[in-house]
């Protein structure tokens, strides 16, 4: 998988040559889906990302823009966000078997990708899925077999491929584990889907993990190569410094904090961003960015996190 590097951040993606925009814009009106504007119409050109953690912008797609996220950027001019997660896609289940399921304002948002998505790309923006349970009987930890980890995991590399995004995140909350005909979680399960997605998902993708629930738990046993297939592993815990307990994985891939925009204080959220940097994590997650300007918030974790305000253009 393709790991932001060390130093914390990857530099941001260029923006596309006029035939390289031309050449995406007939495959995606071929599937359907609007082209996104020439690239460099409007879209400042992005610079070079600061040293510091990964940030990470979760987006409530039921009722907030995904494209938000990009109205954020620190004074030098880069993006604010490193990693937009469209929260949330759901594991289903079938009676049968586990499957992809893509609410109405998901699907939106990935059918509105030329507006939702590419302009987060185009700025260096990863854009990435959550793939999160649905109070049902099947779930991450609990697949019956390999074979049916895999086949799930063909339904979201399909996904991935077809809108074109950087990878997923794994979230194991709200699945009826033990209920109906599925069986308890067991050991194997998360180790067959993240290794599944690894060798499924395009080569550049991020695989990122949730710390939460039995699929987290699996996994603090899972081999190392089933590990180094996650590129980052974080706190689920809004509003507390909770570092994940593998001791296995550097902290540069790990996030031990994590606020909520709208509840957790802002001199709280300040305090886990400078904790983060001192001790030495590689990620910083915020969750439910919603419509509006909410720099000022912001720009108390960016002061912390790399040394800068955050501006919003509205």
């Amino acid at each position: 998988m393709s790991r932001l590097p060390n130093d914390h951040h990857r530099s941001p993606r260029p923006l596309a040559t006029a035939a390289a925009v031309a050449a995406a814009a007939l495959a995606l009106t071929g599937a359907g889906i609007a082209p996104a504007t020439a690239a460099g119409e409007g879209v400042p050109d992005p610079g070079p990302r600061p040293s510091g953690p990964v940030s990470i912008a979760y987006v409530e797609v039921n009722c907030n823009d995904l494209a938000n996220v990009g109205r954020y950027a620190l004074e030098d001019g880069a993006p604010v966000f490193d990693v937009a997660i469209i929260f949330a896609a759901n594991i289903n289940y079938d009676g049968e078997n586990a499957y992809l399921h893509l609410n109405e304002q998901v699907q939106a948002t990935l059918d509105g990708a030329a507006t939702q998505i590419r302009p987060l790309q185009e700025k260096g923006i990863k854009v990435t899925l959550s793939l999160l349970g649905n109070h049902q009987a099947a779930g991450f930890a609990n697949f019956p077999s390999q074979a049916a980890a895999e086949a799930f995991a063909d339904q979201v590399a399909d996904v991935v491929e077809t809108y074109d995004l950087d990878g997923v995140d794994i979230d194991d909350e709200w699945v009826a584990y033990g209920t109906g005909s599925t069986p308890p979680a067991n050991p194997d399960s998360a180790v067959w889907l993240v290794d599944a997605l690894g060798e499924k998902l395009p080569d550049d993708s991020l695989i990122t993990l949730y710390d939460i629930g039995e699929t987290a738990e699996t996994l603090q046993q899972a081999p190392a190569a089933t590990l180094d297939t996650l590129d980052y592993i974080w706190n689920p815990y809004y509003g507390q410094f909770n570092p994940p307990q593998l001791p296995a994985v550097d902290r540069s891939r790990l996030g031990a904090a994590a606020v909520d925009l709208n509840q957790t204080p802002v001199t709280l959220a300040a305090d886990l961003a400078a904790r983060t940097v001192s001790e030495g994590f590689g990620v910083f997650v915020t969750y439910d960015l919603r419509a509006g300007d909410h720099s000022a918030y912001v720009s108390a974790v960016t002061r912390e996190l790399y040394g800068q305000d955050t501006t919003y253009t509205g």
